[in-house]
């Protein structure tokens, strides 16, 4: 998804209900509105295959995995975000309505548009969540995937896999290859 600023400020509370009532999603933070306009098919794609996936790996072990729709909130204050795939097994989101609070893993398909943003400052941002154990970064311009793990000490870790690897996700115990993350994606010329 791309992320395109609006220029207005508001409060959180006046986000909330200021978006239920608009066609677009719309991202928060700092008191700005970001909107959060189509994708391409391959990255559609990509979140499709990690969400199903995920979903039938963790059916019936008390987990949510959301796709693209849903929000997470980090603070009532904000900010708030919609990853491309989110997953939470905490008990406290079980009945959540609106939005995840307590996510374990966070993946965002990166576009050129919001590269340098789910890179930076909405990792920033995601960092803040105290039950986050893992943040993935998949590429649509090749195989390339990047796991952000925080480990027993509290430091973030990176590990990157490519083409025929297999993608560890410690979070929920689960291995996915890249053949399966890419699979019917298309990567030319026009999607690098």
């Amino acid at each position: 998804m791309v992320a395109a600023k609006e220029h207005f400020f508001m409060t959180a509370e006046e986000y909330l209900q200021w978006e239920e009532k608009q066609p677009l999603k719309y991202e928060y933070m700092d008191g700005e509105v970001y909107a959060m306009t189509g994708g391409t098919i391959p990255h559609n794609t990509i979140a499709l295959n990690l969400a199903s996936t995920l979903k039938n790996h963790l059916r019936n072990k008390g987990c949510k995995i959301q796709i693209n729709d849903v929000k997470v909130q980090l603070s009532e204050q904000g900010p708030y975000h919609y990853p491309d795939v989110v997953v939470s097994c905490d008990e406290r989101d079980q009945k959540a309505f609106k939005f995840l609070q307590y996510p374990c893993l966070i993946i965002e398909v990166l576009s050129p548009r919001t590269e340098a943003f789910d890179r930076g400052k909405k990792f920033r941002n995601y960092r803040q969540i105290e039950t986050l154990q893992e943040y993935i970064l998949v590429s649509v311009d090749q195989k390339l995937v990047e796991c952000f793990r925080i480990n027993d000490k509290g430091v973030w870790e990176l590990y990157s896999f490519t083409e025929d690897e297999e993608l560890r996700l410690e979070s929920i115990d689960y291995n996915i290859s890249l053949e399966l993350i890419y699979e019917d994606v298309i990567l030319t010329n026009e999607t690098a």
